[in-house]
């Protein structure tokens, strides 16, 4: 396509929300009007189906759940009053609680105010409140924010280390919907472990944001936590950062957490409209349907061009990842349906992966987060007349170019400068870009089977090392690997078995392996 073409068809195909100064830009995806026009019927149901889930239809049938992350920013719009004046009320009790830290109002025993916080969560609990820390928390916060958002031991140990001299000022904020989830709970207990080791009462110090009656909310209550904020069964986890999971540690931190429900409200207004070509997130799903012929051919390339947005592929594969990788379709049938994510920020991705973008596998499309701000303030001239960000953007404007040179598609997404609002607009257009997507596909992106799949079988694998250790302690003599798993009744368990053991041995756990560790069949075990 010639220049000429080519800048008539972004003309035809940009979009501007002017209340959020947000451009997007899917003229670099090659599909044609014939394309657009096909996919016409698909989207007029995708438009119904999104009016229907926002009346409370239900739309998690595994679990008999409504699908409601838009009420949070318009309350107005859930289906009952109660859950109106609810979503009200946890908002205003969410505000007036961060003000009372930061004043001091509410304070540790052994400090006049809190300094720190630590959040504990797992994917959706952490995921969001990590992007939105990162995009918006001010350079000195109220409360500096700290993540556990593994099971992982070392991980804890530091994160603890870093505030070993603050931990009498520092509030934690367990989040888990059923207070059952093992990595949050994990976290919990070994954050509650380290304050009783410095003789801190944690009940003092914790906070609660789960769903009410749950494990942890009973824990929470019977102990006089100093607050327990609700999370709702119709708010999956990867669309909770508008809900107290992601609000409480936000306002902790300073951050506008109204402008943010205010950007996603009117990015929901603006995702409504009933017009591919006049509706942002039909557009970013009509550019993925295309890219991947339907079927999540071609991943997905995040690409920020600005520091404080480098979390957001992160937080975008949940999103997208958990939404649209299904097995089967709505109507049963094997589908194997996705879209994977990555991505890293540029200019950074110039010099580390975008080689192979632009001439390596075309497997992918490119997405381009593009911030006209540079910064607050002028900026120094590095060369005459021109400065970092103007490099920085001609960097973006050169990666775009040399992609399509190559036939390699690419979207742009534009804001005026990163904050609350742009931040809730930009988590809004892709939640509604996923939901519509989901049902172009015919499946439901509400649920996540294959999750409650790796749990289960984890919880099997820590059952497993509980047989195995009660046949070692009942034993005099050493025994092979696959004596244990015949004892253990898991004969056919004995590649788990082994790594079971493996790690107990490795870790001191009253374990010992003696033999070729590179040759499990020679292995004797016994406990110590």
């Amino acid at each position: 396509m010639d220049a000429k073409a080519l800048w008539q068809r972004y003309q035809n195909w940009l979009y501007f929300h002017e209340g959020l100064g947000l451009y997007l830009d899917v003229s670099r995806m090659r599909f044609d009007d014939a394309f657009v026009e096909s996919l016409q019927p698909k989207f007029d149901k995708a438009f119904a189906d999104m009016a229907q889930l926002e009346k409370g239809a239900i739309a998690n049938p595994d679990e008999n759940r409504m699908v409601g992350h838009y009420w949070l920013r318009n309350p107005d719009l859930a289906p009952t009053p109660e859950l109106t004046q609810e979503i009200v009320q946890t908002l205003e009790q969410i505000e007036a609680f961060a003000e009372k830290v930061q004043t001091g109002a509410i304070h540790p025993p052994r400090a006049n105010r809190f300094t720190d916080v630590i959040s504990i969560g797992i994917g959706g609990s952490a995921l969001g409140p990590e992007f939105v820390a990162e995009a918006l928390a001010p350079d000195f916060p109220p409360l500096k924010i700290h993540f556990i958002d593994n099971s992982d031991p070392a991980g804890i140990d530091r994160t603890l280390n870093h505030l070993r001299n603050n931990l009498a000022s520092t509030l934690v904020l367990v989040i888990s919907k059923s207070g059952g989830t093992p990595e949050p709970r994990n976290g919990m207990i070994e954050v509650k472990k380290a304050y009783a080791g410095h003789n801190l009462d944690f009940a003092q110090y914790a906070v609660a944001i789960t769903s009410p009656d749950s494990n942890l909310d009973k824990v929470a209550k019977s102990e006089s936590w100093l607050a327990r904020f609700p999370m709702y069964d119709w708010v999956g986890g990867r669309t909770s950062e508008m809900s107290a999971v992601g609000l409480v540690p936000a306002a902790l931190q300073g951050i506008d957490i109204r402008a943010m429900l205010d950007g996603a409200k009117e990015m929901d207004d603006a995702t409504r409209v009933p017009d591919v070509k006049n509706n942002p997130a039909a557009l970013l799903a009509l550019s993925w349907y295309f890219s991947g012929n339907g079927r999540g051919e071609k991943d997905m390339v995040v690409l920020p061009y600005k520091d404080s947005l480098l979390l957001f592929s992160r937080y975008l594969q949940q999103l997208v990842m958990e939404s649209l990788g299904k097995e089967k379709d709505l109507d049963g049938n094997i589908v194997h349906q996705g879209i994977a994510v990555y991505g890293n920020k540029g200019s950074t991705d110039q010099h580390a992966y975008v080689q192979q973008l632009r001439e390596g596998v075309p497997n992918f499309f490119a997405t381009l987060i593009e911030v006209l701000e540079d910064r607050k303030g002028p900026s120094p001239e590095i060369d005459p007349g021109v400065t970092a960000g103007d490099y920085l953007s001609g960097f973006l404007q050169g990666t775009r170019q040399a992609l399509y040179e190559n036939q390699r598609d690419s979207i742009t997404v534009t804001i005026p400068q990163v904050n609350a609002r742009t931040v809730g607009a930009l988590i809004a257009l892709y939640e509604r870009a996923v939901g519509l997507y989901g049902i172009l596909v015919n499946i439901n992106a509400y649920h996540q089977p294959g999750v409650e799949a790796g749990k289960k079988a984890a919880a099997a694998i820590l059952d497993l090392q509980s047989r195995v250790l009660a046949v070692l302690q009942k034993e005099t003599t050493a025994l092979s690997v696959e004596q244990i798993a015949e004892k253990a009744g898991a004969a056919d368990q004995v590649e788990a078995i082994y790594k079971i053991l493996r790690h107990l041995h490795t870790n001191q756990r009253g374990i010992v392996l003696q033999g070729n560790l590179g040759q499990p069949s020679s292995l004797k075990v016994s406990a110590s």
